[in-house]
């Protein structure tokens, strides 16, 4: 694919406007009471999150393979998960805040890595969309 066309506003502003969407999403997801099934809030709120990077990384380096966005956005959230794993009392203060939850999380859980990897197949899967969307309409 070439530099124009995944530097083009129409593809860049499409992705802005599913970060935009995805945030709420993945939000309600993830904390709605009326769910009532932590385990599908917990894996969709993971799946939110890993499209959500997946779509950040594309929109800042629009050039980026994809093979290359997912595993730059998978190995993040794997660090991130890992970090968990770390109670320095800094990072408890920040994890004490609503957005260091958010962004770092609390627990340590293995079974948040499979979440991660779908997440990032879906994102791909989002992106491969958009890219062609976009280079075959210029």
């Amino acid at each position: 694919m070439d530099a124009d066309t995944l530097r083009c506003k129409p593809y860049r502003l499409a992705l802005l406007v599913g970060m935009v969407c995805i945030i709420p999403l993945g939000y309600f997801v993830r904390f709605s009471k009326g769910l009532k099934a932590p385990l599908l809030q917990d894996i969709g709120g993971s799946l939110a999150y890993q499209i959500l990077l997946m779509f950040g990384v594309a929109f800042l380096f629009p050039r980026l393979s994809l093979m290359k966005c997912a595993v730059a956005v998978f190995a993040f959230s794997c660090a991130v998960e890992f970090l968990q794993l770390w109670q320095a009392p800094f990072i408890l203060e920040i994890r004490a805040t609503w957005p260091g939850r958010l962004i770092l999380g609390n627990t340590f859980i293995w079974a948040d890595f499979p979440p991660y990897a779908l997440g990032c197949l879906l994102g791909g899967l989002l992106l491969r969309s958009l890219r062609r969307r976009f280079k075959s309409a210029r």
